[in-house]
Parts: structure tokens; C-alpha cells; sequence
């Protein structure tokens, strides 16, 4: 949204701003913000919330407080210009589009830094800073013991104050001179030392399969559990003393005598039914009355049970009080074909519970999609649907990275995105969970349950999206969770802990499905889902278009396995290997010529990965009985035609006599198990004739290929 302001508001004809000038004064807002609210330029903490469209990002804003005195209107004057000023000035290797305000909260501390060290030597006005003044403060950066990034945010913070000195008034600017005779952080510093891997790190293979098990377990098994108990859930937590007290306290029309009659009913019921009262532990451990959640059961004050009458008849009820709160939710669902909890799911218990179904569905969501964790996060109701002429479920949403405006700058509303994810049906399960969850719009909101701490949460945080760092630590208590229960359930499947000690951050989930996808192709999820498919969905739908980044991913996990794989092939063959089939001469050519070609080299780019993967040394795919050294000249299998042309060849669709296969030992290894498995089936006198005839007829050809193999094989001296 955009906001008209009153002349009185707006900066001066100079361009500069006032005291009561707002700070977002040329930023769209997000919709429904309140103008009266937003911060003005003569606040010493600025608010930029309401130009943050990404439902996920916590409060943003910025303070001026620690800015030296004598310097906080520079500082404020030259912020203000850039979040404001449509036509930024040009810096060398920097873009020239309007920063994003993320980008300006993420530059402040090092433009904070330097004001700081001015003011320490006695500059108070930026004009004063000389050539021989910059250059102390670069020798003092190089003897800070400072990351080569931060040395690298800190020197850019300088450089690009200057840049702006034409906006800002004469008394805000630094000297005409460029800093440092205008030479980049590269030139000052020296160059970053590029990393060839992407270094978010992937979450180790037994942990994530794990994890999803559960996660998986949470939404197809127990939902139904949880979903029952959280609506019993909701009804009572209105009942406690706080949410009286937030909605005006209790207003209850019984007259002391109709209360009483309440409770007996209450108690007879509990007692036809074979219930216990709610119970707590006591001091020594024993269980005792909870009256909290038996006020709550009644929808009174907890002190209306202290009343005379009402405690004679307690007393004397004659009803046993268990150890814990049970909400009266049945347990429906089973584990291993029996109930997967042996007493009703606790009222203490509830919360955490559903928190914990909701963590379970964003690890289906974004594991099994592939997305970003903010465009996950920032899913909405009905994103999910069926295309019946495809058969494929559609995942629609939002994206930020890589939206831009008419000039190239970001957008900060995003776009919606043109083609959406291709996924699997658990995800779609997993989206309709979160509907029936809440009734809010986003899948993901803030909070779950309309409690004080959520009033303010959404007070702060206008998205009403989590956080990721909220999300990781709800994912932190899941995995605890599943341990504890595993603990007391003597069940041996507990997550097992990533052994780096890392946390798991919802941004791993998107590099090791990458990594899965390219390492265990035919492995299964958690017993059920194959990974095959998800590479259809995702390598071949939208998250698998270049726009969304995730090819680079799966293409750089796709270079390490092919050059594992050729190094392992390098190494059998100088171990005396044999390779048959007629593409046996280029297989040993390639591998030999990739040792040379290949070992040690560094990538500096993901993207650069996937040129690589297009060299005709690397085509060498392994199939199931045979490899492929592929010659698309020379394909049988189908390659397609046109823009849906394969640069790879299709393994399912492997013909005879196509002059790219190569067998190696290995290879006859597994067709000899085959033909193994055909004899006996040959032999079997029961099996019918049409049948038998077609397996001794797959039984001889391969039976050829292993005689060709081993009559081939060199002789040894």
C-alpha cells in the first residue's frame, strides 16, 4: 500500500527531511498499516516492520542511540536517504538499484562502527575526515583480529557514505576525495577466499530420515488425535483464570445452589463413566486434586470450589483423582498396531502437542517440496491443489528471491510465483492438516491460540508468520519430544543427533533433499515415499526451474557423486577390472581422461557445477546391470525432442544393442543374480508355458552377455 501525506509531513524542497518526516516516507507499506503509528525522522529508534513484506521476518528496526551524539543527525539524514532516495548514486561493483531496507538494517552497525571511532578521536563533523584519518582506520580494521567479511562490511560502510555525499547537506558529507584513493574492499583486503561448497550443511542422512518417519507419523497417524484434542483443547484454555481475566473476568449468571447442582452432575457422570477427577502431583508425588482444570471443566472460578457445600461433596464423592489432567479425547490411532498412547492425551500435554503436528507438517512441507524456508512459511490456505488431467499436486505461493522491480531493484512484496511447485501427496496431507489445525490464513501463523503472549507477538510482527529461528527451536522440542517418547515407549527410534552439533535450521532441509535426491535415488523416506518421485516433482516441476536456485543445488550434489563415482572407476581399473560391451573403449578413455581432467578441481560456483555436468567426460550413468557411457548420437533410449530435449539418458528405458552400454564386472555381478533367479523360474514345472517361454528367453540373452564378459576378459600371466 501506498500512503498520502499531508504537504506538512513531507521532506523539504531540498529534498532533506524534518523532525516529523516519516521514516518509510517512499517505501510501500504492507497493507492495513496504520499511518499514525509509523516512526518519523526525529525518533532516535526507527520502526521498518511495515516495509517488510515477508510473512517470516521478525521485527526490524533500527536504533540511533548508540550513535555518538554530535553525529546522529549525519547518521540519521544519511539512512533516511537510503531508504528513501528513488535514484541512488553508483558505486563501483555495487548495484545501482534502491538498497533493500534488510540491506540497510544489515549495513547499520558498521556505518554505527565508524561514527563511533570518529567521535573517539574527536571528529564530530564527517567534512573534517581526512586521507590520513581513513587510513588509520583501515590499519586499525587489519589489526582487529575481524572476519575478512566483516573487514569487508566495515570498509564498504565508508565507501558507500561517500558515494551518497551529493544527497546529504553540506555539513553530512565526507571530503570530494574518494576514500582510500577509491580503491574496493578486494584491493584493500584482498580477495574473499571463495568457497566451492555451498556451505549450508546438509543434515546428516540418519537424522533426517528419521526425523521425517515421525514427522510422517504426526501427520498421517496421529492428526487425527490431536486435531480432536485441540478443539477440546481451545474450549477449555478460554476457561483458565488468565483468559478470563484478558477478556474482563468472569460474568457467570448461577446462583450458588445451581453451581452445586452443576457439580454433582458433573461428579455422577465422572463416576457412571469410570473417570477419575484431574490430578496433579503433590508435594511427596502423590496425585491431588488439580482445581484448576476442574474449574475449568465447570467454566467457574477456581475459589467456587471452596465453598462449603461444594468441598463437602468432593469429599465425599467417593472418586478417585488421577495423575494427571486427561482431556476426555479418546486415542484412536495406532502405532505398530496398537494404540500409540496408553492414556488420553493430558491437558498440559495438549499445547505442545499441536505445536508439535504443526512442526511435523512444515518438515513434510519443505523437505519433501524443496522451498525456500520463507517461502514455506508464508504459505496460505488452499495453496495445495490436484490437477486432475496431470495427475500432479500444484503447490502455489510467493516468492521473494529473484522478484524485482521495472528498475531491478527488490521487490519487498514479492510476486506470486508464475509456475508452482510440483509435490507429493504427503505435503498436499500435510497443508490440509494445518486448515483443519486453525482458522488463520497463513499455514504457519505467529501462534496457534489466542493468549496474551500471542496478542503481543502479533502486535510486533505484522506478518503473524514464525520466525526461522522460532521454527528451528519448535523443530529442537519436536526432536526432544520424540526421544522422550521413544525413552518410555522402548521403541529404538530415536533422531539420531547430527554429529557436528548443529542445529537443525528449516534452511538444511532444502540442501539435503538436493543432496538425497542425487545420493539415493531408489532409497525409500521413511519406508514410503520414494525419492524417485520427488525428483519427477521436484527436478522437473517448478522447483526444479533455474529461477528457483534448486537445480544449482542438486546439480553441485550431482558433480561430487559423478566424480566419486569415475574416481572409484579409476581406481578399479588399475586393479585389474574388465569392462565388456561396445562402449568398453570409451568407458576406460573417459574415466582415465576424467582422473586427469577433474581431480582437485575447485568450483567456485554451484552454477558452475551444472556447466560442468554438460562435459562429455562425465557422461558415464550407472544403470542397474549395465552403464552407460552416453553418446546422445548414439541413444536408443527416449531423449524427447525440442525445449524437453535430456542432456542424460533415460536408465528405465535401457534397449539392446544401444551402443552406449558398457558392462563392467560389477555389472555382470547383478545380471548373474538375475539369471539365478530365471533358472529357477525356467525349472518351475507349475509356472505357465507362455510365461516360461519368455523368461528362458530373457534367461539366454542374459546368458550371452556374461559368456561374451568372461570369454573378453584379458588372460593373466
Amino acid at each position: 500500500m501506498t500512503v498520502e501525506y499531508a504537504p506538512a509531513v513531507l521532506a523539504a524542497a531540498d529534498g532533506q527531511p524534518h523532525a516529523g518526516t516519516p521514516v518509510l516516507l517512499n517505501r510501500p507499506l504492507r497493507p492495513g498499516t496504520d499511518p499514525a503509528v509509523l516512526s518519523v525522522f526525529g525518533d532516535d529508534r526507527w520502526e521498518l516492520t511495515p516495509a517488510l513484506f515477508e510473512e517470516h521476518v521478525a521485527a526490524t528496526s533500527l536504533n540511533f542511540a548508540p550513535v555518538p551524539a554530535a553525529l546522529r543527525p549525519t547518521a540519521k539524514n544519511y539512512v533516511w536517504q537510503l531508504l528513501n532516495c528513488p535514484d541512488p548514486p553508483a558505486l563501483r561493483r555495487f548495484s545501482s538499484t534502491r538498497l533493500a531496507v534488510r540491506t540497510v538494517v544489515s549495513g547499520f552497525p558498521s556505518l554505527t562502527s565508524f561514527l563511533v571511532w570518529l567521535d573517539v578521536r574527536g571528529i564530530t563533523a564527517l567534512p573534517g575526515v581526512g586521507p590520513a584519518d581513513l587510513d588509520s582506520y583501515l590499519s586499525d580494521l587489519l589489526d582487529s583480529g575481524l572476519s575478512r567479511d566483516t573487514l569487508g562490511d566495515r570498509v564498504t560502510a565508508v565507501r558507500r557514505l561517500w558515494a551518497w555525499r551529493e544527497k546529504l547537506p553540506a555539513g553530512d558529507r565526507l571530503p570530494a576525495t574518494p576514500p582510500w584513493r577509491g580503491e574496493d574492499s578486494d584491493a584493500l583486503l584482498g580477495r574473499k577466499r571463495r568457497r566451492g561448497e555451498n556451505r549450508t550443511p546438509r543434515i546428516p542422512p540418519g537424522t533426517v530420515d528419521r526425523l521425517l518417519l515421525w514427522s510422517l507419523r504426526f501427520v498421517e497417524d496421529f492428526a487425527d488425535d490431536i486435531l480432536a484434542v485441540r478443539d477440546e483443547y481451545a474450549t477449555l484454555s478460554a476457561r483458565s483464570f488468565t483468559a478470563r481475566h484478558r477478556h474482563g473476568g468472569h460474568q457467570d449468571p448461577r446462583t450458588p445452589e445451581q453451581f452445586h447442582a452443576d457439580l454433582r452432575t458433573l461428579l455422577e457422570n465422572m463416576s457412571r463413566d469410570g473417570r477419575a477427577l484431574p490430578g496433579k502431583a503433590g508435594p511427596d508425588g502423590t496425585p491431588v486434586l488439580d482445581r484448576q482444570h476442574l474449574a475449568r471443566l465447570l467454566n467457574c472460578p477456581t475459589h467456587w470450589l471452596g465453598r462449603r457445600a461444594n468441598a463437602a461433596v468432593l469429599a465425599v464423592s467417593g472418586l478417585p483423582i488421577a495423575d494427571a489432567a486427561y482431556l476426555s479425547t479418546p486415542v484412536m490411532a495406532r502405532l505398530d498396531g496398537r494404540p500409540w498412547r496408553q492414556q488420553p492425551i493430558t491437558f498440559d500435554e495438549a499445547e505442545d502437542l499441536i505445536r508439535h503436528l504443526s512442526t511435523a507438517c512444515f518438515i513434510v512441507i519443505a523437505y519433501l517440496s524443496g522451498a525456500r524456508p520463507g517461502e514455506a512459511l508464508a504459505l496460505r490456505r488452499a495453496c495445495v491443489r490436484h490437477d486432475a488431467t496431470t495427475g500432479l499436486w500444484l503447490m502455489h505461493g510467493r516468492k521473494w528471491k529473484g522478484a524485482v522491480d521495472e528498475h531491478g531493484g527488490k521487490k519487498p512484496e514479492g510476486e506470486e510465483r508464475t509456475d508452482p511447485w510440483v509435490v507429493v501427496k504427503q505435503v498436499a496431507d500435510a497443508v490440509s492438516v494445518l486448515e483443519r489445525l486453525h482458522d488463520r490464513d497463513l499455514l504457519f501463523p505467529t501462534t496457534l491460540f489466542d493468549t496474551r503472549i500471542a496478542d503481543a507477538l502479533a502486535r510486533r510482527r505484522l506478518g503473524k508468520a514464525r520466525t526461522t529461528q522460532v521454527l528451528a527451536n519448535h523443530i529442537d522440542s519436536f526432536i526432544n519430544w520424540i526421544d522422550t517418547y521413544c525413552a518410555n515407549t522402548g521403541r529404538d527410534e530415536r533422531i539420531p543427533p547430527d554429529p557436528s552439533g548443529r542445529k537443525i535450521y528449516p534452511v538444511r532441509f532444502r540442501r539435503t533433499l538436493a543432496w538425497h535426491i542425487v545420493r539415493r535415488p531408489r532409497g525409500l523416506i521413511a519406508g514410503a515415499i520414494q525419492y524417485d518421485h520427488i525428483h519427477v516433482g521436484v527436478t522437473l516441476g517448478y522447483s526444479g526451474t533455474y529461477a528457483s536456485g534448486f537445480p544449482d543445488e542438486h546439480a553441485f550434489e550431482t558433480w561430487l557423486l559423478r566424480l566419486e563415482q569415475l574416481t572409484d572407476a579409476e581406481r578399479r581399473l588399475r586393479e585389474g577390472e574388465h569392462v565388456s560391451g561396445p562402449a568398453a573403449p570409451a568407458y576406460a578413455q573417459r574415466v582415465h581422461q576424467a582422473s586427469g581432467q577433474f581431480a582437485g578441481r575447485v568450483l567456485t560456483s554451484t552454477r558452475q557445477a551444472r556447466d560442468l555436468l554438460d562435459n562429455p567426460t562425465l557422461q558415464i550413468h550407472e544403470g542397474k546391470g549395465m552403464t552407460c557411457v552416453f553418446d546422445p548420437a548414439k541413444a536408443k533410449c527416449r531423449l524427447g525432442s525440442g525445449e524437453n530435449i535430456r542432456r542424460t539418458p533415460d536408465l528405465t528405458d535401457c534397449q539392446p544393442g544401444c551402443q552406449n552400454i558398457a558392462r563392467t564386472d560389477r555389472d555382470i555381478a547383478v545380471l548373474r543374480d538375475q539369471a539365478a533367479e530365471l533358472e529357477e523360474l525356467v525349472d518351475d514345472p507349475l509356472s505357465p508355458g507362455p510365461r516360461r517361454e519368455r523368461e528362458r528367453h530373457q534367461l539366454a540373452q542374459l546368458t550371452q552377455i556374461i559368456d561374451e564378459h568372461d570369454h573378453t576378459r584379458p588372460e593373466t600371466a
